[in-house]
Parts: structure tokens; C-alpha cells; sequence
């Protein structure tokens, strides 16, 4: 696992350094540089040794004839096969890293060897015979890659602040991705907060020669098999519990000490009880809670889990005063997240770390393949009321929107009822919005507004919904646009950085692609079955976890937002929401944001992630744009 960057085009040598040390924290085991004066292409690598801790493993790494020279960021996990086919055809290894066999796979079968490759990576394969560089992002994106392109050529790294090493390029905005990040918190790929800078998508590959891109694809999409309706539930449960424990076997190898994220919620919980009698490090966040968040505290599930299991479990105290770390955070995810989750993430890694863990199992992926989000409920749900008219759907929506924001059932009504007067694919796209449409639309600039008044909010998801084969029904639908852009966007953004930030991988089992393919063939009543979400995967999970905590309420892996806001942050999103700073800004309307703030407190709208996400957009121009974090600092 690593931190990768490059170019391709008409850029100074000297550029590699620079981009290389600006995420040394994604590989502070080792680093190297390529650079190929003739053709202008250079690469830059930093390791993080999981796998091969020799120099063996070192990149960046050339194949023996010269022609293939590669920069890895990732882990292959099915490599044992892989090398012993290449083996009987007369390769011979130096070492026992991942990146070799993927520097002779690429060598033998090109392209082709990309489906037969299970794991997680991003990685840039220079071609000299060619004079082609080609970029690859893994099937569901949980590596990064970023790329920008201008008239001197093509830059591409693990992270935004690797390419902006590069002062020329264009710091502009996209004010598209801007409110996709109010009312999403994640910007849709291929979009970033700067213009000029693209998301590869996950599956995508790029090809570039002499600094021009010449082709875009993607090489893989999310598995859309036909749905198996004939199951038994023993044969299903089963079927699952065996999937994940491949998957979790297969994701264990490594030549450094492996731990595991331990929330208390289904999914951590699951891939730790299939870990058997093999004892781990396990790691929970110790957070309080709040009435006004209307979520349990997961800390008395997580030490149940961990009794039960009989594993270690640390515990990893954080309250209001980790917003401290928020410049910090977005500096290390170069998006503005508003998310708290991001900074558990970021303390439970440095936790392990500090105790000499460099790999951590994570849960991440599970509701977003089996069902588990308030919304799949009401996307269920809605056969109860869909049938109404449209006057009496609004109406609908309307008296939901009347009671007390600050009780969280009220809240929840009005959520799942707030797009309820409209068409079914625009209120499936609605579920997914963290804020309110026409309050979102007032708080932005009248210059801003009006760039964004011919788009259609829910636009940013179309291409991606209109992209899957139908049927299938619509649950299904959902679920795919889940693993499309929540979750690669945002969850496995920030799990990816967060971790890497202080040296530490993430696997995740769940996005296996043998779990991913058998969930997607899954029926929809094995995923929501009335009012139980990921109701298959709970019933697999009872012969190994105590029923109170496969059974418990839906939490997040996150924090008191609500009471932050209203409280302890209050005087802190006064400094970064002040007059002045969001006049100087431009984007946003001060006195609509008061207003917002107004009402949030006044318990008329639930809008602290809102207000949170326009504090954050705030704090990252800060640093990104108006580039007051010096490299290095963090």
C-alpha cells in the first residue's frame, strides 16, 4: 500500500521530488523516482511495505527487458495463482511482492490480466516500446487516482496536493461539485473541487502518449447478475457466511501485524467473528452520544463484540475538541468531507499505528450491498403510499416537514417523506440528499446560482442510474447507486486517506468482487424484509454474534453533530462562516446561512451537516486555494 504520482508531458524533472515528499505519508518505508528525459515521462513512488518487505519489493519497478516500468499502489490478493501460472510459463521471481507479479502479468497478457486481478490498487504502467503510460484505478475505487490535464501534458497522483505541486495548474473552482458537496458531502466522479482536476473512475483506465490522453475507458462496472429468487434461507445464510469468510481469508495475508476496526455495528463485528480463534488488535472510538442525534452509543456493543469473540479491543476517546484536527483532515482527504467519521477513522489508525499495526480489516461496503440504510427501508416502504395521487403525495410531504427537526423521529419522517410529490426516480435520487434543495439553492451566491440554475440538483446521479441494465427492480437500482458514489466517493474516500495519513491500509473484505457478485444476485426480501434491513446477512450472522447486537438500531460510524453545532462548535463555525470570510469567498450568501443557522437551532430544519459541509468547503479553499498550509506541515 503506497502513494503513487507522475506526468507525462512537458514538465521540469525537478517536479518529482516535490510531488513525491507532499504524501510521504502514504509511504514513509521507502521511496523512489523514475524520470525518462527522451519521452518526458516521469514516476514517483512511496511505499508503505505490507507485502515483500525487502528491497525486492521496492518501486519504482522495471521489468527485465526494460520495456514495462511500474508505480503500485494497493494489494493483490490472489497473487498465488497468478504466479504460478506465470511461473510454468518461464517468468522467474526475485521476490514475493504483489507488484511483481502484476509487472509480469501486465508483461504477458496486457490489459487482459486486469480481470483476473482481486484486490484494491491504483497504478500507472509505463510502456517505453509504445511511449504509453496507462492508468488504472481497481473496480470499485477504493484506491484513489487523480489526474489533470493542460496543454504541457497529463499529471496524475494518489491525491490532489501531489498534481498542485505543480503551480501552473488552474485553481479554479467547479461550483457543479461545490454544491454536490452541500448536498451530498461527496462530489459524483469524475468531478473535484478544482476544475481542471478528474477522478478516475472506479474500473477506469487512461491512456496517454507524449503527454495527450488518446483513449478513456472503463474496463470493469459493478456486477449486475441476473437475481437468484430461488434460494432456501439455510442454502443462502450459508452460501454468504462462506463468500465473506473467503474473502476475509484472503485479505489477511501479509508480512506485518494485522488489526481490525471494531464499531459494535453488524458489519465490523461480522468480518472480526469470522476471523475464528485467530486473535487481532481491535480498535472502537470512544465518542459519548447525544439525544439530539437520536443514536445509540456503540462503544458497550463493541466491548459485548469483543468479549464474545474474545479478542483485544482498544479504545480510542475523541469529543468535540476533534475539530481541532479538521484543517488537518482536509488537508490529508483534498475534499471537504463533512463527515466526523473521516476523523474517527483518522484516530483509530494513528491509535494503531502507535502500537506497531500497519494493516486494518474494516467493515466498510456492508449496507451498501445487503440493504442497510434508513433509506432502502423507505425506498421499501413507499408500496403503501406511491399509489396516491400527486396533490395528495405533496400534501404528504408537506405535513411531514411540519414537526420538531430536533426529535429524531420527526426527522426521519420528514426525510423519507420530503420528495414524496414527485416523479419514482427523482424521489429514489432525493433519498440520497443530506440537505434540502431549495434551501441550498438560497444560500448560494446570485453569480453562483445562476451558473447552476440550469442543472437539475439530482443530475449528478442520472448518468449513473441511467447506466444500469434494467430491470432490475428498484432496491436494486439503489444499492448499485450506492456502491457507485457513496460509497467510492465518500465512505472509501475517506477511509483511503485517513488511514493512509498516518501509514496504516484498510482492506475491506465486503467489496470482495466473489460477496459483491452474490449480493447483487440476492432478491430484494433477503435485503429489506419489511422493517429489517440486511435481514440474509443478519440471519447468517446469528450463529456467531449475540442477537442484541446483530439486531440493534442503524447507527453511523460517526458523532453528536447536531449537538456540536448547536453547541460546543458553535464559536468555531462563527470564525469559518463569518461575514467576512464568506463575502471574500464569493460562493455562498452570508444572511442565508444566518438564517439556516437561525431555523437549525430552532429546531424548524435539520441542517447541521449542511451548515457543517458549508463551514468545511470554507476551511478547504482555505488551504487549497488560498494555499495557507505550508507542505509538509502535517
Amino acid at each position: 500500500m503506497c502513494g503513487i504520482a507522475g506526468f507525462s508531458g512537458e514538465f521540469p524533472e525537478d517536479l518529482l521530488p516535490r510531488m513525491s515528499q507532499v504524501i510521504a505519508h502514504r509511504g514513509p518505508d521507502g521511496d523512489g523516482l523514475f524520470y525518462d528525459a527522451a519521452t518526458r515521462v516521469g514516476l514517483a513512488h512511496r511505499r508503505l511495505a505490507i507485502v515483500d518487505l525487502s528491497e525486492t519489493g521496492a518501486q519504482p519497478m522495471t521489468s527485465p527487458d526494460g520495456r514495462f516500468t511500474l508505480v503500485f499502489n494497493g494489494e493483490i490478493y490472489d497473487t498465488a495463482p497468478l504466479r504460478k501460472t506465470l511461473e510454468a510459463s518461464g517468468v522467474s521471481f526475485r521476490g514475493t511482492s504483489d507488484t511483481e507479479v502484476l509487472l509480469h502479468a501486465w508483461c504477458r497478457w496486457g490489459e487482459a490480466a486486469l480481470p483476473k486481478l482481486n484486490g484494491i490498487f491504483a497504478f500507472a504502467m509505463w510502456d517505453a516500446r509504445e511511449r504509453s503510460l496507462t492508468l488504472v484505478r481497481d473496480r470499485m475505487g477504493v484506491k484513489p487516482l487523480y489526474f489533470a490535464t493542460d496543454p504541457r501534458g497529463v499529471l496524475f497522483a494518489s491525491e490532489i496536493k501531489a498534481i498542485l505541486q505543480d503551480p501552473h495548474v488552474d485553481r479554479t473552482l467547479d461550483e457543479r461539485a461545490v454544491r454536490d458537496y452541500v448536498l451530498y458531502m461527496y462530489a459524483p466522479w469524475p468531478r473535484t473541487m478544482l476544475r481542471a482536476v478528474r477522478k478516475l473512475p472506479p474500473g477506469g483506465l487512461l491512456v496517454a502518449r507524449d503527454g495527450r490522453i488518446v483513449r478513456e475507458t472503463r474496463y470493469a462496472t459493478l456486477p449486475v447478475p441476473p437475481v437468484d429468487d430461488g434460494w432456501s434461507v439455510a442454502d443462502a445464510t450459508a452460501r454468504l457466511r462462506a463468500v465473506l469468510q473467503t474473502a476475509v481469508d484472503r485479505q489477511l495475508v501479509a508480512d506485518v501485524p494485522v488489526g481490525a476496526f471494531l464499531s459494535g455495528g453488524l458489519d465490523s463485528s461480522a468480518i472480526v467473528a469470522l476471523l475464528g480463534k485467530r486473535r487481532i488488535d481491535c480498535y472502537t472510538i470512544a465518542g459519548g452520544t447525544s439525544d439530539r442525534d437520536g443514536f445509540e452509543d456503540d462503544l458497550p456493543f463493541a466491548r459485548t463484540v469483543a468479549r464474545h469473540l474474545n479478542q483485544p479491543l482498544h479504545e480510542i476517546a475523541v469529543g468535540p475538541d476533534m475539530f481541532r484536527e479538521v484543517p488537518r483532515m482536509l488537508w490529508h482527504l483534498d475534499e471537504p468531507e463533512a463527515d466526523p467519521a473521516a476523523i474517527n477513522v483518522l484516530w483509530i489508525c494513528a491509535g494503531a499505528r502507535e502500537r506497531g499495526v500497519k494493516v486494518l480489516l474494516g467493515g466498510t461496503g456492508g449496507d451498501d450491498l445487503f440493504g442497510g440504510y434508513r433509506r432502502h427501508a423507505a425506498l421499501m416502504f413507499e408500496r403503501y403510499w406511491a399509489w396516491m395521487p400527486q396533490p395528495l403525495r405533496v400534501a404528504l410531504a408537506s405535513i411531514t416537514q411540519l414537526g420538531p427537526q430536533g426529535i429524531p423521529t420527526f426527522r426521519r419522517l420528514a426525510k423519507a417523506f420530503s420528495h414524496a410529490g414527485r416523479d419514482p426516480l427523482d424521489r429514489m435520487l432525493g433519498y440520497f440528499q443530506w440537505s434540502d434543495e431549495a434551501a441550498i439553492a438560497r444560500v448560494f451566491a446570485p453569480d453562483v446560482a445562476k451558473q447552476l440554475s440550469c442543472d437539475r440538483f439530482a443530475e449528478s446521479l442520472r448518468p449513473a442510474y441511467e447506466s444500469f441494465p434494467t430491470p432490475p427492480p428498484q432496491l436494486q437500482k439503489m444499492l448499485l447507486l450506492e456502491q457507485s458514489h457513496f460509497l467510492t466517493d465518500h465512505n472509501l474516500n475517506y477511509t483511503d486517506k485517513l488511514s493512509m495519513a498516518v501509514g496504516v491500509e484498510v482492506r475491506v473484505p465486503f467489496l470482495d468482487p466473489d460477496v459483491m457478485t452474490f449480493a447483487a444476485s440476492l432478491p430484494a426480501r433477503f435485503k429489506q424484509h419489511g422493517t429489517v434491513g440486511k435481514w440474509l446477512f443478519k440471519k447468517a450472522m446469528e450463529p456467531m454474534l449475540p442477537r442484541n447486537v446483530i439486531y440493534r438500531p442503524k447507527t453511523g460510524f460517526g458523532a453528536p453533530v447536531r449537538s456540536w453545532v448547536h453547541d460546543s462548535l458553535s464559536e468555531q463555525l462563527d470564525e469559518w462562516l463569518s461575514p467576512e470570510s464568506v463575502r471574500k469567498r464569493g460562493l455562498f450568501r452570508w444572511d442565508e446561512i444566518a438564517s439556516l443557522r437561525d431555523r437549525d437551532r430552532a429546531g424548524k430544519v435539520d441542517a447541521a451537516y449542511s451548515i457543517l459541509s458549508l463551514a468545511f468547503i470554507e476551511v478547504w479553499c482555505r488551504i487549497f486555494v488560498d494555499r495557507t498550509v505550508p507542505d509538509g506541515s502535517w
